[in-house]
Formats: C-alpha cells, sequence, structure tokens
C-alpha cells in the first residue's frame, strides 16, 4: 500500500477508534444499566401480592419470572399452582390437587387441572389505579363431584383494580373487583364483588384482609352458604425475595352450612426468575 494511503487510513482509524469504543462499551453500559433497572424493579413487583387470600389483584409477575403457590386446607387438602410471567402485563398459570392428601386412606384427586390467565390493560399511575381481567377456575376448598363446584366457587372470569400507596413509611395496597364464575349448576348464575386490603410492615410482614360478598351463591337452598359472605385474613411472612408463608383465617363470618368453625390454612410462595 503506498505511504499517502497507508497514513489516510490509519487516521481514519485512529479518529474513528473513540467513536466505535463509545459505542461498544456505551452499548455494554446501557445494557449493564437496563439489567440493573430490572433487578431493581424485581423486588417491588414481588412483594406485591398477585392473590390476596382468594382474590385476584391487578398485580403482575415480572416478565421471564415464575412462582410456585402451595395451599393447605383442611381435611388434608392440598392444592398447588404454578403462574409464569410472559411480559410485565400477560401471565399464564395451572394448579391442581385434592383432598386428603395429607392424613390415611384414598385421596380424593380434583377432576382436572385448572388455567389461570391474566392480562393488565391499565397500569396504575399517581392517580388511578392498575386494571387487569383475567381468569382463573381454581376455587378454595375440596371439590365437589355432585354439585360440579369448590366450597368456594372459583373466581371465573374477572375484572380487578390495584391501588398502591405509602401511608408513612408503610405501603398499603387496595383491591377489588367483579367477577363471573362458570360453577353455576346450583342455577346461581349471578355476578360476585370482592374488595381486599394488605399493608406492608418492613418488607417483611404483610397484613391481608378480604371481603367476597358471595353473591352467587346466597340462595335460601344453597347447600354451602348463609349468604354472608367471605370474609377472611392472612399473616404474611417475606422470608426472602423468593419465598413467602402465609396463614390464613378463613370464613370468619361463618358463612358455611356445613361447619360452624373458622377455617385454618397455610400458603407457601416460591418466585424464582428465568434468567
Amino acid at each position: 500500500m503506498p505511504l499517502k494511503k497507508s497514513l489516510v487510513v490509519g487516521l481514519v482509524l485512529l479518529l474513528a477508534a473513540p467513536i466505535l469504543a463509545q459505542g461498544f462499551f456505551g452499548s455494554g453500559n446501557n445494557q449493564e444499566e437496563e439489567e440493573q433497572k430490572q433487578k431493581d424493579r424485581r423486588p417491588t413487583a414481588i412483594l406485591l401480592p398477585r392473590k390476596l387470600i382468594d382474590i385476584p389483584t391487578a398485580n403482575m409477575l415480572p416478565r421471564g419470572s415464575f412462582d410456585f403457590d402451595f395451599r393447605a386446607y383442611p381435611k388434608g387438602g392440598i392444592f398447588a399452582a404454578v403462574h409464569i410471567g410472559l411480559t410485565n402485563w400477560f401471565l399464564l398459570g395451572a394448579a391442581y390437587g385434592g383432598e386428603n392428601i395429607l392424613g390415611e386412606g384414598g385421596v380424593n384427586w380434583n377432576p382436572r387441572v385448572e388455567f389461570i390467565s391474566r392480562i393488565r390493560v391499565i397500569s396504575e399511575t399517581y392517580g388511578l389505579p392498575s386494571l387487569a381481567i383475567g381468569f382463573d377456575s381454581q376455587g378454595s376448598g375440596a371439590y365437589n363431584d355432585s354439585l360440579k363446584r369448590y366450597t368456594v366457587k372459583s373466581k371465573g372470569f374477572y375484572a380487578a383494580l390495584t391501588k398502591n400507596y405509602i401511608l408513612g413509611t408503610v405501603p398499603i395496597g387496595f383491591h377489588g373487583g367483579v367477577n363471573y364464575s362458570l360453577e353455576t349448576k346450583d342455577k346461581d348464575k349471578s355476578p360476585d364483588f370482592f374488595v381486599g386490603t394488605d399493608l406492608l410492615f418492613k418488607e417483611q410482614i404483610a397484613l391481608e384482609a378480604t371481603y367476597s360478598l358471595g353473591l352467587n351463591d346466597n340462595r335460601k337452598n344453597a347447600y354451602y352458604s348463609k349468604g354472608r359472605g367471605y370474609f377472611d385474613v392472612a399473616l404474611r411472612w417475606l422470608y426472602s425475595e423468593s419465598l413467602q408463608l402465609e396463614f390464613q383465617l378463613k370464613n370468619l363470618l361463618q358463612n358455611r352450612k356445613t361447619t360452624t368453625t373458622i377455617s385454618r390454612e397455610f400458603r407457601l410462595i416460591y418466585v424464582e426468575f428465568f434468567y
């Protein structure tokens, strides 16, 4: 190569080197910053309840995350659910379980796998709550084969609102919504309404309370319900970003005809990321 051409090429490379380096290292820095932002967002999203005891909220799993939700209920019942955050606004899940898994004798397995989905339609802003619509066919308690329903009907199709605030140093969330269950063999096809709230202390202990009116299970000849609605409370311990333990007291209004006692139930939630 002639000397002049060599000098020109060398000069061009010398001038371009800082730009190329800035572009290369800059893109790396941007990627690192984005990854750090994603990590910073993880704890907040994970700490927010996606299901407050038995009612759905508008909170979502972060993109690329999943959780396992295990519940133990009376008569040795257990069901497990898995949810996957496909995006920051869309999740899918499935659940399965049965009665008498803990105990003696045969297990009464639920007749099918139940499905869960949720789409966040509106994200929360300073003045407005978030809105999510979804479907959840997993009810609460044992499944009754003759009535084709759970002790407490599944939510079915629902729309849920969530608004989070900071009360001093305590995060507090308010939730509410409407649902239509597909468990209608009892001919009660009314929609139902639900509300709930949660307070989080030092990102470790959460107090929860929910109330479902039970309008879809309040007829005079209803097999389970007395028409008072379902009032439940819970204490949730956030052991880490990945592990949460919850103790529930349910049916505080003694709304069920088949029992006059309060139900004590346990829940374990494990959250993890694919990356």
